[in-house]
Order: C-alpha cells, then sequence, then structure tokens
C-alpha cells in the first residue's frame, strides 16, 4: 500500500507540473488514476485496474505501469503483472524508482506462467484469455499465460464463440488449435434429424392389416362350420355329452380368435390409413375404434 501511494504522489506531481498548460487529457487521467488509488486500498483490485488502465489509455506514464503489475498481482493474473512490470523496466528510464523490486517480482512471476501457440481457422478472429484480449489472429508468437486452468476464447464475426478450458502448467510450452464450424454445416456430430417417411411405415401395416383381416375370416369360417356340426349332433340320436361339449368349445374358440383378429385388423388398418394420407400436409385424419367399428375423422 505504501508503494502504490508513493507511486501516487510522483504522478501527481508529475501531472500537475503541466496541468497549467493542459487541462484536459493529463487531468483526466489524474482523476482515474486518483480513483484507482482509493480503490485499491479498499481491495477492489478489478475497479481500481479499470481506473489505472484508463488513465493510462489517456495519458501513458510508466509509473501507472507500476500500479497496473501491482493490482494485476493481487487479482492472481500473473502474466498480465509480468508485462506490465516488464514494460515499466523498458519505459522508466535509465533509473527506474522500483528496480530492484520489480526484478525481484518479475523473477518470481515468471515461475507462475507458461506460454500457449493459440491458432484459429479463420484469420481475424479475436482471443481472449480469461475474458481479456490477447489479440487477433494469426497470433505469430506465444501467448504468456498465468498457471492453472485457463478459458481461451475465439471470436469471429457470422460465428457463435469457440470456448476451450487449457489446464496450463509454470514453464509450459502449450498448443491450442481452435476450429470454426463451416456456416450452415453444423458440426459433425450434429446430423439434422431425417423426416419420417410415412410411407414406409404404411406398408408393413397394411400387409399386417391384410394378414388380420384374413384370419379373421378364417377364423369366422371355422366357427360357422362347426357351429353347423354342433347343430347337427344335438338334432342326432344318440349324441354323447363329452361330443357336444367339444364341439361347442371348438365354436366358442375359433369365433374368439375371429373376433379379437378382426379388431386387430381394425386397428392396423386405421393406422395404416393415418399414415398413407397424412403424407400431404393438407390431410389431416383421426381414427378412433369404437366397439362399433372403426371411425375416421378429417379432411381428405
Amino acid at each position: 500500500m505504501q508503494r502504490i501511494l508513493w507511486v501516487l504522489t510522483f504522478v501527481v506531481i508529475a501531472m500537475s507540473s503541466v496541468a497549467h498548460a493542459d487541462d484536459s487529457p493529463t487531468k483526466q487521467a489524474g482523476e482515474h488514476f486518483d480513483r484507482g488509488v482509493g480503490l485499491y486500498g479498499e481491495a477492489d483490485y478489478r475497479a481500481a485496474l479499470v481506473e489505472f488502465k484508463r488513465a493510462y489509455e489517456i495519458a501513458p506514464n510508466a509509473a501507472v505501469l507500476y500500479n497496473l503489475g501491482q493490482t494485476y498481482f493481487q487479482l492472481q493474473n500473473y502474466a498480465s503483472a509480468l508485462e506490465a512490470f516488464q514494460r515499466y523496466l523498458a519505459e522508466s528510464g535509465d533509473s527506474p524508482s522500483h528496480k530492484v523490486e520489480v526484478e525481484a517480482s518479475i523473477k518470481t512471476l515468471k515461475t507462475r506462467v507458461g506460454t500457449l501457440q493459440i491458432t484459429v481457422s479463420l484469420p481475424g478472429s479475436e482471443v481472449t484469455v480469461d475474458d481479456e484480449v490477447v489479440g487477433s489472429t494469426p497470433i505469430t508468437t506465444a501467448v504468456a499465460v498465468s498457471v492453472g486452468r485457463r478459458k481461451i476464447t475465439a471470436l469471429h464475426a457470422g460465428h457463435s464463440p469457440e470456448i476451450r478450458y487449457v489446464d496450463v502448467a509454470a514453464g509450459e510450452a502449450g498448443k491450442l488449435s481452435i476450429e470454426f464450424p463451416a456456416l450452415g454445416g453444423g458440426r459433425p456430430n450434429d446430423q439434422p434429424a431425417q423426416p419420417t417417411n410415412h410411407a414406409d411405415l404404411a406398408r408393413p401395416l397394411w400387409i399386417g392389416t391384410a394378414v388380420l383381416g384374413a384370419g379373421a375370416i378364417t377364423m369366422g369360417v371355422l366357427a360357422y362350420l362347426e357351429s353347423r356340426s354342433l347343430s347337427d349332433a344335438r338334432n342326432s340320436f344318440p349324441a354323447s355329452q363329452s361330443e357336444l361339449d367339444s364341439k361347442a368349445s371348438r365354436v366358442t374358440l375359433f369365433s374368439a380368435i375371429g373376433d379379437i383378429a378382426g379388431a386387430a385388423a381394425l386397428l392396423t388398418g386405421g393406422v395404416a390409413l393415418y399414415f398413407t394420407v397424412s403424407k400431404s400436409k393438407t390431410h389431416e385424419v383421426q381414427a378412433r375404434l369404437l366397439p362399433t367399428g372403426l371411425q375416421l375423422a378429417g379432411t381428405f
């Protein structure tokens, strides 16, 4: 805290020396810097970072880079802190005020940073690391990134953002390739659903209807013939009870099988009819199986 307040004094003095000559950008930068110092003292590091960056954008000053480096360090953004401190030494001239301290910080930060070579399929894509812009493709040099799990995002006009998560170890040189899907093509695993071919569904249903209908007719004929035989046996003399019971059982069985097959034929026939006529969007048919038979309603 004392170090950053010292820098505040340094920058305020430097800015005040030209404040009388220029009351616009330099004064604005000083105001942003003052707010940044106050927010840093309140441990609101993200807000302080915004103010320090704005101050540097308005009136670049090497001393502000020192404050940026300290703020990035507090936010554990080691890669950005390293860059800020290196720029501070480069822009501070021959005798930086915090040279020894900054060099020690740089030595520490180098043990908390790796690099990542990022390639993107589309040139002109904006690339961010943890939502901070690092450049636009093609990016020819490796990007310094903080250790840990990093969020890499590629943005290109007309495409949805492509997001990747990468684990970075200290001193590690990794590579990441991001591919944007072709416009209108969809992703390889996202195949469009195939429309249902109702004609393909109707064919086996019509076959089933025919088989069931034939079975129902056959059972009906057998039941009729067996009932005639039962009637003849009852009118003959003498007729054993066991023979009459056997014939009566067969009549009941054939009749039951015929009824079931007939009902199933009606049901499958109704469904087959629905799939047949529904091939046209102008057709709307509803089929219901009622005790009195099959009811169809709708437009054909």
